[in-house]
């Protein structure tokens, strides 16, 4: 009998916990706090009062299911850790307005009906919301590029005055380094595909965000060392805050 209700209290819990919201990174703003959910790679969730607002969907309907129902969807880049049509239908996404690159629009095709393209250099604002996408790219620029100049975006959100900025894949690229007043930034690191632990260190000790969290760092080797990311800024700085949290709870 003790087995019995033993058991069924386990079920309750883990129930509980696999049904439980995930803890969010919390921003304080004057108008009420920013939560930021990391979902995986370089997947996540941003909450900030009726928005929600999905960057990368990947990982399947499950990845989302204890995470509130998106209002816009960004996406960056062509890549199946980017712009992943299985998860989209997963979470039912084909009337949800998404903001992308004319590369993805083209690849969403007539399936998603409220789709918007942005490019490099460009504005818009949802929901008192601005959007600004930013180029990312590989270095060198040549015909060997698995991410060319234009085709995708990084994006700097503009919400309740803080700047947050969202890398997607790309190098130290110029335009990054003159990002200005970011409060938050979002810096992927992993080889073959983006940057160094060394030259994203390098590129955030350039624009300096106030915080900075090391995202989308499963690479072919692994996971990329952020705990040395967070060494070399802390030793060249003590104005940026790094931030590390799991984006790959399965590993």
């Amino acid at each position: 009998m003790k087995k019995n209700v033993f058991l069924l209290l386990l079920l309750i819990f883990i129930r509980f916990v696999s049904s439980a919201q995930p803890t969010p990174e919390i921003i304080a703003t004057d108008s009420g706090d920013i939560k930021i959910y990391p979902i995986l790679h370089a997947a996540m969730a941003i909450s900030y009062q009726d928005q929600m607002i999905y960057i990368d969907p990947y990982g399947g309907q499950t990845a989302f299911e204890n995470i509130d129902s998106a209002t816009l969807i960004l996406i960056t880049d062509i890549h199946g850790d980017h712009l992943n049509t299985e998860t989209l239908n997963g979470i039912s996404a084909q009337n949800t307005p998404i903001i992308a690159p004319e590369a993805v629009i083209t690849k969403l095709g007539s399936a998603f009906q409220n789709l918007q393209p942005l490019s490099n250099g460009q504005k818009t604002t949802v929901a008192a919301i601005e959007i600004e996408a930013i180029p990312m790219y590989n270095l060198p620029e040549d015909s060997t590029s698995r991410h060319p100049k234009g085709r995708g975006n990084g994006y700097v959100l503009n919400i309740a005055g803080k700047r947050i900025y969202i890398s997607g894949d790309t190098e130290d690229i110029v335009e990054m380094r003159a990002l200005k007043n970011i409060d938050v930034a979002f810096i992927c690191m992993n080889l073959p595909y983006t940057m160094t632990i060394e030259s994203a260190a390098d590129a955030a000790l350039a624009f300096k965000p106030k915080v900075v969290y090391p995202y989308h760092y499963r690479g072919k080797g692994g996971l990329s060392d952020v705990e040395g990311f967070k060494r070399l800024i802390s030793v060249s700085s003590d104005q940026i805050e790094v931030r590390l949290v799991n984006w790959y709870p399965n590993k």
